[in-house]
């Protein structure tokens, strides 16, 4: 009911933002997969708060625990159960939430919905809950590497109003990792730190977009109509906290080519291979994927609490004032490039078992 994703490669995220812990189960990963342990940790520090000057300064060290699936760091084909426990927590950093709705947070509709909620924090709705995804998602890798040499790399493209110019084509994840904002336009990167460090200092916060390529994905990923590979992944990133627009390939700017500029000539091949000339289509045609690398791009808004004064109301419709404190990101797309990674990993990952599953008997 809502905390489920996957069909084949399943998983179950639980836990909220000043609980005892946050988690995962993952379901459907198959046996005999030798993991790198750390590799899973290193996944969860990119994501982890407190790692910049720029993020929220919110203090958990982030460690993962392994609780079943594994024998010896290999995946048995059972569910694997991951839990992160929470170190730093401060509930009482939330005790005006109690009664005030933060503008644009999930509080007035979360008590809409069930007539309680978990207040610090945000509960299930806090970014918090995206460790569970980040450590699924860091397995989802290793799988997909392993299978075919897919690799999964993000960056941040935009931040506010500072946009870099970056060819998808040569990014490598030591450019991501070079800089704090994780952009790889080195240059570019300084003026968003500038910019996110200038409106946080106002109480304010600011929102922009992530890119994220897919190299080598494998030929014949997705379904037609309902599960189409781009539907899947559309679905994945919009249920990312603060996502607010999806788009693949030429995505809206391909609204302003005619057809005979947008299409994507095939060329020929001596192995029989589908290649094209030009790839406006993101990787994907007819919602399956065609073995050029997947390119999409995802929006993320300005972080929704913020220390500025807001106009609100109390849960029992009373207008009041409210000046939100605690800890947040003034922007969240520096933490949040491993969690769109880990989505697309996902989704990846279970659309290959799927394949498998349906096409693998002849």
């Amino acid at each position: 009911m809502g905390s489920s994703f996957g069909d084949q490669f399943r998983i179950q995220t639980f836990g909220e933002s000043h609980g005892g812990g946050v988690g995962v189960i993952v379901d459907g990963c198959p046996p005999r997969l030798a993991l790198d342990l750390e590799a899973i940790q290193a996944e969860l520090d990119r994501r982890k708060p407190g790692q910049s000057k720029i993020t929220t300064p919110r203090k958990e060290d982030d460690r993962v625990e392994i609780l079943s699936g594994l024998l010896d760091g290999v995946t048995l084909g059972t569910p694997i159960a991951m839990v992160v426990r929470n170190k730093d927590q401060r509930p009482g950093d939330y005790s005006e939430m109690a009664v005030a709705f933060r503008p644009s947070h999930a509080d007035a509709t979360y008590q809409a919905k069930y007539g309680i909620q978990a207040r610090s924090g945000g509960g299930r709705a806090s970014a918090r809950e995206t460790i569970g995804r980040v450590a699924a998602g860091a397995i989802a890798k290793q799988l997909l590497t392993r299978a075919h040499g897919t690799e999964v790399i993000a960056w941040v493209k935009r931040i506010h109003t500072i946009e870099a110019t970056i060819d998808p084509a040569s990014v490598t994840l030591a450019d991501v990792e070079a800089n704090i904002v994780r952009c790889p336009d080195a240059a570019c990167a300084e003026r968003m730190i500038e910019r996110i460090e200038a409106i946080g200092r106002e109480g304010d916060s600011c929102g922009g977009v992530i890119e994220c390529v897919v190299r080598r994905a494998p030929v014949g990923l997705g379904m037609p109509v309902f599960d189409k590979l781009e539907a899947d992944l559309a679905k994945a990133l919009m249920s990312l906290p603060a996502t607010k627009g999806f788009e693949i390939g030429s995505g809206f700017d391909g609204t302003l080519q005619r057809g005979s500029e947008h299409n994507d000539a095939f060329l020929a091949t001596t192995d029989g291979s589908l290649r094209t000339a030009t790839n406006n289509s993101g990787g994907i045609q007819g919602g399956i994927s065609n073995g050029e690398t997947i390119v999409l791009r995802v929006a993320f808004k300005p972080t929704a609490t913020i220390r500025k004064a807001q106009q609100t109301v109390t849960s029992s419709g009373e207008a009041t004032v409210l000046e939100a404190k605690g800890r947040h990101d003034p922007c969240v797309l520096p933490r949040a490039v491993p969690m769109v990674e880990a989505m697309v990993a996902l989704v990846l990952a279970d659309h290959l078992l799927r394949q498998q599953a349906q096409c693998s008997l002849w």
